[in-house]
């Protein structure tokens, strides 16, 4: 019973974009018995007050191995901020969740993300004496799924509206960004604890993959408002953390305290980890990333060398 259930399910969500009348009905009612059935579905009306005040919605537009999770690990330890960890919001929002229900599960997201010690790429991101997982006064809330998002966003773009009509708040966007040789490299070797052996094919792959989500988000940034998108260098912000963290923090319209300051510098790295120098890059390749790097504004002065 339970196989033929999920496989029902799975097929419901392969036709979720279906005109034909039966398939539509059927996503609606399995929305519908997700959101009755969720815990959400309580709680939302539990917490609410616990939400009135926020002021911000945070998204995150990057691409894998930039160093979003440290970002994201660290406005989280803002006594004023939550922001999940790969949550996946959008799905919430397509599904039709009410706004605290979503503002509930973001929550929950960053509280049990704390409760991990924040391992996802095997550093530890837990910030000591400050707020992980809880908040002082909630004014601004948020979800890091960098990669989805641009998916999503760029796949159903009229999904951007649907989130602006149920937060009902300024939407603001953090854009990530890190040398793409050191990206594709990483990506290449499916992370720093794997370490994958590559080939030069493996490599180009990734840097047709990896220039794709550029181009989406370059696609996304003509669309926002210039205000509502700030963008953060990886090695600046290695270079200069407490600077460009109270720069993030001013962006989403909160004050960030010097103990606030000290204890998030305190964890991070002291400089970036030049990862492409692991791996052989072949003139070729080399060039072709140069090429495309020239391409996009956001990422000028990018090169293989420094």
């Amino acid at each position: 019973m339970n196989r033929s259930w999920n496989k029902l399910k799975l097929e419901i969500e392969k036709r979720r974009s279906s005109n034909n009348v039966f398939w539509k009905v059927l996503v609606f009612g399995k929305d519908l018995v997700w959101k009755l059935f969720s815990p959400t579905f309580y709680y939302e009306f539990k917490n609410r007050k616990l939400f009135q005040n926020i002021k911000t919605y945070c998204m995150f537009i990057c691409y894998p191995r930039t160093g979003s999770t440290l970002m994201e690990s660290l406005l989280d330890a803002h006594p004023n901020i939550i922001i999940a960890h790969e949550l996946n919001a959008l799905k919430y929002v397509q599904k039709g969740f009410r706004r605290n229900q979503l503002y509930y599960l973001l929550l929950n997201n960053s509280r049990n993300f704390t409760k991990e010690r924040r391992g996802a790429t095997g550093y530890s991101y837990e910030v000591l004496n400050q707020w992980q997982g809880r908040f002082k006064n909630l004014e601004v809330i948020g979800d890091k799924k960098a990669l989805l998002s641009i998916k999503i966003l760029h796949s159903h773009p009229e999904l951007f509206k649907k989130l602006k009509d149920l937060v009902r708040v300024r939407i603001k966007f953090i854009h990530v960004i890190r040398n793409p040789y050191d990206t594709i490299t990483t990506s290449t070797r499916a992370g720093n604890q794997v370490l994958k052996k590559v080939t030069s094919s493996d490599i180009k792959k990734t840097i047709d993959w990896h220039f794709s989500l550029v181009k989406m988000v370059d696609k996304l940034k003509k669309e926002l408002d210039s205000k509502d998108i700030i963008e953060i260098r990886h090695e600046s912000f290695i270079k200069n953390p407490k600077l460009n963290l109270k720069k993030m923090c001013a962006f989403l319209g909160v004050e960030a305290s010097d103990d606030y300051l000290n204890d998030c510098a305190s964890i991070v790295y002291k400089s970036p980890h030049k990862s492409r120098y692991d791996i052989k890059w072949t003139p070729e390749l080399i060039r072709l990333v140069k090429k495309k790097i020239n391409k996009f504004d956001f990422l000028k002065g990018y090169s293989y060398d420094k």
